[in-house]
């Protein structure tokens, strides 16, 4: 997953002007850290509505199960919003454009999920909803709180991921609830990493790299897709326990 970020400089002296600025420049952070959450509560209630909605309301099964079409649908959507919003700066930085492809965005990751988690019995998908929120909020708090930069840690990250996914062939092909396990506890110790990159990218401060405020879609959209993973990877391992 790769990400945009600048180098912030520390060194900022002790003009008076320059302490005024430093406190701008914090005030700003705070105001993008609100929104940037902000976002993402929506994103994810919308995103528990319709796993909701899966779970708990047959006729929608049956609906999606007649009409196989509409996942492949939702995952061209998916695809190119992704795309987009990653690859094209202007576009998730000029409103109200940006909030119209996130919207549409979450809206197919939502459909998506929902058809993933309709699998599972619901007694899992609580667990494994419950299990995610304790591990993200802790994974927040910790990264607020540490004193080590992983915003360094991107080409390491990406280093990993594409072993991961050479991994996940490999789990396809060789059928074992072992192989299968191990693959989706290292997917959720992964992503897991990321949640905590891409939230001291959006902190700034003292980290070297950063997202600029303008980011706040690209923030809430790493956040997002770092959440909706961990809980994709504990569901499986959960799942695969049963």
């Amino acid at each position: 997953m790769a990400q945009a970020g600048y180098m912030y400089s520390n060194s900022y002296g002790e003009d008076a002007n320059v302490d005024a600025f430093d406190f701008t420049e914090k005030s700003i952070r705070r105001g993008f850290i609100r929104k940037v959450y902000a976002i993402l509560m929506c994103q994810l209630l919308a995103t528990m509505g319709v796993i909701a909605l899966f779970l708990f309301h047959e006729p929608t099964k049956v609906f999606v199960r007649n009409n196989s079409y509409l996942f492949w649908v939702a995952f061209v959507v998916l695809f190119v919003c992704l795309i987009a919003m990653a690859c094209c700066t202007e576009l998730r930085r000029q409103t109200p454009v940006n909030f119209i492809f996130l919207f549409i965005f979450t809206c197919a990751q939502s459909f998506l999920l929902g058809v993933a988690t309709s699998v599972y019995d619901v007694s899992e998908v609580m667990m494994a909803i419950g299990i995610t929120a304790a591990v993200c909020l802790g994974l927040t708090l910790f990264a607020f709180q540490t004193k080590f930069d992983f915003t360094v840690m991107g080409g390491a990250l990406v280093a990993v991921t594409m072993i991961l996914l050479v991994f996940g062939i490999l789990a396809i092909i060789i059928r074992n609830n072992i192989l299968s396990i191990v693959y989706a506890a290292l997917g959720a110790l992964i992503f897991s990493l990321y949640l905590v990159y891409d939230t001291q990218l959006m902190m700034g401060g003292k980290h070297q790299y950063s997202l600029s405020p303008e980011e706040y879609i690209f923030a809430a959209l790493n956040l997002y897709l770092d959440i909706i993973n961990i809980f994709l990877f504990i569901l499986r391992i959960i799942g695969s326990l049963e």
